[in-house]
């Protein structure tokens, strides 16, 4: 129907050129040469007018060729103002042109859609062309979680993390993969996930990746209470008969000292051992209650004070341990109006524990030196507690938050364990960095909570 116009105007103007070449084919074999001419004329003019009908429909189907090739179709064919043989053609080709206008626009909708929902999500997605490495697309919180910019191809992923490319380009279709990357030196576990599409003859990878960092935190702190509550329930009813009948073996024994003239080396054995049954049941007790802390903290009273408050009750409280051992505390805070939702007196346990670790740490330095820092990053209130230390080892990193774990020969491993846990119950964590003989920074993250200050 489209070309219905052209067609019959074109049959039309053909016909009469086979007329016209007929007649005058006609005329020169009678000889009647003037006829002839006049009729070659019409011949002519005839040729002319279909050349440029057809050039002109030409030139119109490689504008809209044009047109498609370069995506542009707000072109508008203009129909009123257009040759009548053309006038269908220009109508289709804008009726074609806004078909692809709809669909267009409903691929740059679902586009911009897809996209605004993986900008969303907290999981880091990249996908890249397998042959070549090309990259194809990656979202916000991939460039975030690995603090990449920019990348070209996946291969520029080597010299940034060689761990995580190789495990990129390694894991398979289905298949989930942890890895642990350094970041800030700080170690970070990520789970990765891949599937495979093929488009346009190229097989593309998606991979997916998520910081399970603090899930595994929690699972961990959950085992460690449960194996915590075991235990010192198992111990305490152990313990405590034990305890308390040496202590009435003792004063039996006593009574019977009393009341007899026997004072054997057998009797005062007798009565040393039962004095150290009970020493040392009583010792143990202390020390499993002290342990059982670790479950008794339920639920923080959070409340919105000033970050600068807690650096200055920290200070005033460690102040003379400070003078004492000449360490220097410096207190870094740009921003004096920067607030945390916390629960005060257990966040003041955690810094209390970090810079009493921090001064262990800095004690056989030339010049030691602590820095308090906070900061407020990704919507979250980062507070830092670092010195220049001995550091700790890469062997050791990973098991100082474990309870029980002590790098120190009287320390009990209780404190990280403990500042652990009351990080995770303000839903935030707390991360370390570290390099021997360099120092360590302790870094508390605490999420951006809309609580009224207390």
């Amino acid at each position: 129907m489209m070309f219905k116009k052209i067609e019959w105007r074109l049959f039309f103007k053909l016909l009469l050129l086979f007329a016209a070449l007929s007649g005058a084919a006609w005329f020169l074999v009678t000889k009647n040469y003037l006829y002839a001419a006049i009729l070659g004329i019409v011949i002519i003019i005839l040729m002319i007018d279909i050349y440029r009908m057809l050039k002109k429909a030409q030139d119109e189907v490689q504008e809209f060729v044009e047109s498609i090739h370069y995506r542009d179709f707000s072109r508008y064919f203009n129909v009123k103002h257009a040759p009548a043989e053309l006038q269908t053609l220009r109508k289709g080709f804008n009726d074609i042109n806004s078909t692809f206008k709809v669909i267009s626009k409903e691929k740059e909708i679902q586009y911009q859609y897809l996209q605004k929902i993986l900008e969303l999500v907290d999981t880091g997605i990249i996908s890249f062309e397998t042959e070549s490495g090309e990259l194809n697309w990656m979202n916000d919180t991939f460039k975030k979680m690995m603090d990449i910019p920019y990348l070209k191809t996946i291969h520029s992923l080597e010299k940034r993390d060689a761990a995580l490319y190789n495990e990129t380009i390694a894991i398979r279709p289905g298949e989930t993969k942890v890895v642990t990357i350094t970041k800030e030196n700080r170690q970070i576990k990520i789970l990765l996930a891949a599937t495979m599409f093929q488009t346009e003859g190229k097989i593309n990878k998606v991979i997916a990746c998520q910081n399970i960092n603090e899930a595994l935190d929690e699972t961990e702190a959950r085992a460690w209470q449960k194996l915590l509550s075991v235990m010192t329930h198992e111990i305490m009813n152990s313990v405590a008969p034990i305890s308390s009948l040496a202590g009435t073996l003792k004063n039996r024994l006593s009574q019977a000292n009393s009341f007899s003239n026997n004072s054997g080396s057998n009797m005062d054995d007798l009565e040393l051992g039962l004095e150290t049954i009970q020493r040392r049941s009583e010792g143990l007790l202390k020390f499993t209650e002290t342990y059982r802390n670790l479950n008794k903290i339920t639920t923080p009273n959070l409340k919105k004070v000033f970050v600068r408050d807690l650096f200055e009750n920290l200070h005033t409280l460690m102040q003379p341990t400070l003078e004492q051992k000449n360490i220097e505390l410096e207190i870094i805070l740009k921003d004096p109006h920067l607030t945390a939702a916390v629960d005060i007196n257990l966040v003041e346990q955690v810094l209390i524990n970090l810079v009493v670790n921090a001064l262990e740490a800095v004690k056989e330095k030339p010049n030691p030196r602590i820095v308090l820092s906070a900061s407020a990053e990704n919507n979250k209130i980062l507070i830092k507690v670092a010195d220049n230390g001995s550091g700790i080892s890469s062997e050791l990193i990973d098991k100082i938050f474990i309870p029980f774990f002590s790098t120190k020969k009287s320390g009990s491993g209780i404190g990280l364990s403990l500042c652990k846990q009351i990080m995770m119950l303000h839903k935030g964590n707390i991360q370390v960095q570290s390099t021997e003989e360099k120092g360590s920074a302790f870094v508390l993250i605490f999420p951006v909570l809309n609580t009224p200050i207390g």
